[in-house]
């Protein structure tokens, strides 16, 4: 073998492994291997495809780099000392990097996706503050346009059975219901600081309430469907019955809620402490801790598969985290500042950040919502 063939020399790095796959820009990734380290002084040179990257750390077996913004999806080498050298470049080990694609927003939740995958994002402003636009469309080009106006701190975002999106507004404590012209109406009133929504498959919408409360409101007049056991209706608001379902932690910032297939609602909520919990509420609106050991646990969305993905920090690395069934959590994607995520058809993912969108590749289906 020619010795000028990448790794060839004895003194060229190895990467084993990259930890996590996918990194959004000025998110950090851990590389696994050998001859990693300095060497006469020098750090090794670093390359995400084409883009230069910055090393946080050099072991002999461990390396840390940091996504430069720039960077897109590609090869990650390393080579030692300083600018590469054909033949001291280490193997190339590939990494999904996410790029943006809308900015100048102000999500606090997940974005949510309608059936012909166009994403849909808000301005949600502080508490008590009117914006010009409350919710964006960014069509399949990345093409942003305004969507809806006047939506007093849009906050939880959520696609109902009948294809309208549904909104809900914390400074007002009201969901409303948006048809695809973008025409707003009251839906529910009533709902304290309403902050993540939710639909079941029966069509019940879940609100959090920040303060402490989950509701549930049927979708027909009457008391709403699978109620939880022993609830009883707690007021009436357009002919919908509203339920307390469950109650938890009140949150400093917002509750964010998803289901899985058998209609277990999973909710999360920062609070103060650094090692918050994943909660699971069954059918009968019992409560109970799914996972614990993640920061400011955020947006949260399933795959097909099962698998829970939330926008928080694990020990110590903030991006989002992945828990499998089996309720064992790594980090799927390295990146700051995230406050949710949705999924695509197309095995690609929306990242939501304090105030972009990002769009990255990771190969997952997501669970249908409705």
């Amino acid at each position: 073998m020619s010795p000028l063939l990448h790794g060839s020399k004895t003194d060229a790095p190895r990467l084993d492994r990259l930890q996590p796959p996918a990194a959004m820009p000025g998110g950090e990734v851990e590389l696994s291997g050998t001859g990693l380290q300095a060497r006469g002084g020098a750090l090794p040179s670093v390359m995400v495809g084409d883009t230069p990257a910055s090393l946080a750390l050099s072991r002999p077996g461990r390396a840390v780099i940091r996504i430069p913004e720039g960077a897109i999806s590609g090869d990650v080498v390393l080579a030692p000392g300083e600018g590469p050298k054909l033949a001291s470049m280490s193997n190339a080990l590939g990494l999904r990097v996410a790029v943006p694609m809308a900015e100048n927003l102000h999500p606090v939740a997940n974005p949510a996706v309608d059936a012909d995958g166009t994403v849909y994002a808000t301005v949600s402003g502080g508490r008590g503050e009117s914006v010009p636009v409350s919710i964006y469309s960014i069509a399949r080009d990345f093409q942003v346009r305004p969507f809806v106006r006047d939506v007093l701190n849009a906050t939880g975002l959520a696609f109902g059975p009948d294809g309208y999106l549904y909104v809900s507004s914390r400074a007002e404590g009201t969901v409303y219901r948006i048809s695809p012209e973008g025409a707003v109406a009251t839906y529910a009133e009533g709902m304290g600081v309403a902050t993540g929504i939710a639909f079941d498959r029966d069509g019940n919408l879940y609100v959090g309430d920040r303060e402490g409360t989950i509701f549930k409101v049927g979708p027909d007049r009457g008391p709403a469907a699978g109620a939880a056991s022993g609830a009883s209706p707690t007021s009436g608001i357009g002919g919908k019955e509203v339920f307390v379902y469950a109650t938890l932690e009140p949150s400093i910032a917002a509750y964010h809620l998803a289901f899985n297939d058998e209609g277990t609602l999973f909710v999360t909520g920062p609070t103060t402490s650094s090692n918050q919990a994943v909660h699971a509420i069954d059918r009968d609106g019992h409560t109970s801790v799914y996972y614990q050991g993640l920061g400011r646990a955020q947006g949260i969305a399933l795959d097909v598969d099962g698998n829970l993905y939330v926008a928080a920090s694990l020990e110590g690395q903030r991006g989002i985290v992945r828990i499998t069934p089996q309720r064992e959590a790594s980090l799927a994607v390295s990146g700051n500042n995230l406050v949710g995520l949705a999924f695509l058809e197309d095995g690609c993912a929306v990242l939501a950040t304090r105030d972009a969108l990002y769009h990255v590749a990771l190969d997952i289906e997501g669970r249908k919502l409705v």
